[in-house]
């Protein structure tokens, strides 16, 4: 019998109380029919994605929620981007986030740079070759503000701090520290030196927008391997998004990529075309999963508003024609989730758990409420290890 399931992950809309919005959530406040339905007909519960004593990154929960455990898998954010990327490494190569940032005052004011568009990034990253790149070490770039470094033949036991979640943080708080963070200063050192007076910068800082002070170099590792899904679950999967850290996972594991027009990774996606994409992708695949980025950049831009908007037009123009396309098959189920909070208040990603509401064949409710964080919690129902979500979402109670 055919099974179809879909995921839709709105990244980091998950919440604290917010004062503007009568100390209510994202989701609370927000007009998200869609999900409440799934919610009320489903079941909704908490999961915690973020194992202890690992960093809540989107990596880590993102590896969860897809079934893997990070405690075993992981080996650092930016192997994964090199994925994304088609970057070739040897077992011994190093991989570095590069993000283009804005630095004021002495602070990290802004971890993308005004977001700044992939077409002046791809100058600056050429430059950055030109001058600094050797047989050691290449840039590689990306899209907007994330690209990447890989250097070889190198001996690195470091800590490093990613730039979104210290705004407005003192620099010399958060530079690279250990053995090897001295090749990372200097780098960091002459980027500033190369941009200070570029002329990229230099139309920005007219048009108001922010300046590209600095690259910040964070989120290193090693090689990365992980076992096929359609071998672990026996399914075939696809994945849409515009964020190099899904698709890399998502190549990773085997999943199809599917490129959608217009698609940002931004507040301003082309939400339709994630979902006709979806829904086009479940004629050929037995689970398609649809991440958007959207909440999780205002929330590091702690702009609870745009978070709301994000967070409603997702339901609106994803999960609902989601949902109802599904229904046609013989046996389907839906799950809405994001990878971990990123609290307006804060600005900075959580290990906190986060709630998500599921629906479908053979899946029964728990209590008969909306969707929010606190009804999550109500309900009973958590899941302690983030990994083991994907078992209960695909088979629990399923005639397969």
């Amino acid at each position: 019998m055919t099974t179809k399931y879909a995921i839709i992950i709105p990244d980091g809309a998950a919440d604290e109380p917010i004062e503007q919005f009568d100390n209510q959530t994202i989701f609370e406040a927000a007009d998200i029919p869609n999900i409440d339905i799934i919610s009320k007909t489903g079941r909704q519960g908490l999961v915690k994605t973020v194992p202890e004593n690992m960093e809540p990154g989107s990596d880590v929960a993102q590896m969860s929620l897809l079934g893997y455990d990070p405690l075993r898998y992981y080996t650092g954010r930016a192997p994964i981007e090199a994925v994304a990327q088609d970057i070739k490494l040897s077992d011994s190569d190093w991989v570095f986030r590069c993000n283009l940032v804005t630095i004021a005052d002495a602070k990290m004011v802004d971890h993308s740079a005004g977001h700044i568009s992939t077409g002046e990034a791809s100058k600056l990253i050429s430059e950055l070759n030109e001058q600094f790149s050797n047989e050691q070490m290449r840039f590689y770039p990306g899209v907007s503000y994330r690209h990447l470094l890989v250097v070889r033949d190198a001996n690195f036991d470091l800590v490093t701090y990613p730039p979104h979640d210290h705004i407005d943080t003192p620099i010399e708080k958060i530079l690279p520290r250990g053995k090897g963070a001295q090749l990372l200063t200097d780098l960091m050192a002459k980027s500033q030196q190369l941009f200070a007076e570029h002329d990229i910068n230099k139309i920005r800082r007219d048009l108001g927008e922010n300046q590209v002070s600095s690259i910040w170099l964070w989120g290193h590792g090693k090689k990365t391997v992980m076992e096929r899904f359609s071998k672990r679950y026996g399914l075939k999967g696809a994945s849409i998004t515009a964020v190099d850290l899904v698709r890399g996972l998502s190549k990773l594991i085997g999943f199809d990529l599917i490129d959608v027009e217009g698609a940002t990774g931004f507040v301003d996606t082309n939400y339709q075309g994630k979902a006709q994409a979806a829904i086009d992708a479940l004629e050929t695949h037995d689970l398609v999963l649809i991440h958007v980025e959207g909440p999780d950049e205002a929330g590091h831009n702690g702009n609870a508003e745009e978070k709301k908007k994000a967070v409603e037009l997702i339901d609106k123009h994803i999960v609902g024609p989601v949902y109802q396309a599904l229904q046609k098959y013989d046996q389907w189920r839906i799950l809405v989730m994001p990878d971990h909070p990123t609290p307006i208040n804060t600005k900075a990603h959580s290990s906190e758990p986060v709630p998500f509401a599921m629906a479908g064949t053979n899946v029964s409710g728990i209590i008969n409420e909306v969707f929010s964080e606190a009804f999550a919690a109500k309900s009973g129902f958590k899941i302690n290890k983030g990994c083991e979500l994907m078992e209960y979402f695909l088979k629990s109670g399923m005639n397969i």
